[in-house]
């Protein structure tokens, strides 16, 4: 699919992008559909993203696919967001790899079925070598959990007498998380209108643009993509200075 001619492609893009996909069970609800519906309609705009983030010469897209605290939905609907899952990757992963799109899978992916443990390290093993768009999927991932994790490993490295505490800076401790060797994202964006970071890359996005759009998820096109990464290029990124 071609993007809409409306928006420029910028010189400049973000070199990495995020989004928490929000508004699959509000666009059922609307339609009088069950919410699994809205999810299956999700999967088609990830397409949507992944395609438009290629053309925009975006190299990193991090989609939050199913976050820690999701385990708290019906179970019925934890199932079939798995089911979706198992279905998306075997579907998309040839279609990805011909693409030439790297996948990477962060999170506490022990906790998931077993089927789709090796799904996961099958999709990373087959594209692993890929140089194109590098698509990562945050599933069962959770910013807190993360954070804590990296404290552990780094306090067993002390105690292990294999780091002095002083040593520990934000590079060592951004080496021990999920998203190791990945940029922070430029720029977030969040569907539905929703205004909050719902535990994702808390660490990671310190520093990120942010982009709230009122549109669904399951409606989100290229279009909206490259609108707003159109406005992120107006933005002037500080980092904590100022301007003269």
């Amino acid at each position: 699919m071609a993007l809409a001619p409306a928006y420029d492609e910028p010189s400049n893009p973000p070199v990495h992008v995020a989004i928490i996909m929000d508004g699959n069970g509000r666009w059922a609800k609307a339609r009088g559909l069950p919410r699994f519906a809205g999810h299956q309609r999700g999967a088609e705009a990830v397409r949507e993203a992944v395609e438009g983030a290629s053309s925009l010469g975006i190299r990193y897209l991090t989609l939050y696919a199913f976050s820690s605290e999701n385990w708290k939905r019906p179970e019925t609907e934890v199932n079939d967001l798995m089911g979706l899952l198992r279905v998306y990757v075997n579907r998309e992963l040839a279609d990805l790899h011909r693409n030439d799109v790297r996948l990477r899978f962060i999170g506490d992916h022990a906790a998931l079925p077993s089927d789709i443990q090796n799904l996961i390290t099958g999709a990373q093993d087959r594209t692993r070598d890929n140089s194109g768009l590098n698509l990562v999927i945050a599933l069962n991932y959770g910013g807190h959990n993360e954070i804590v994790n990296a404290c552990r490993e780094l306090a067993s490295e002390v105690k292990a007498g294999r780091i002095e505490p002083g040593e520990i800076d934000e590079l060592a401790f951004a080496a021990h998380l999920s998203t190791n060797g990945i940029p922070d994202p430029d720029l977030l964006i969040r569907t539905s209108g929703e205004q909050r970071l719902s535990n994702f890359l808390p660490w990671q996005l310190a520093y990120s643009e942010l982009a709230f759009v009122d549109t669904l998820w399951p409606d989100f096109t290229q279009e909206h993509l490259a609108k707003a990464v159109a406005d992120f290029q107006k933005r002037e990124r500080r980092y904590g200075a100022t301007t003269a």
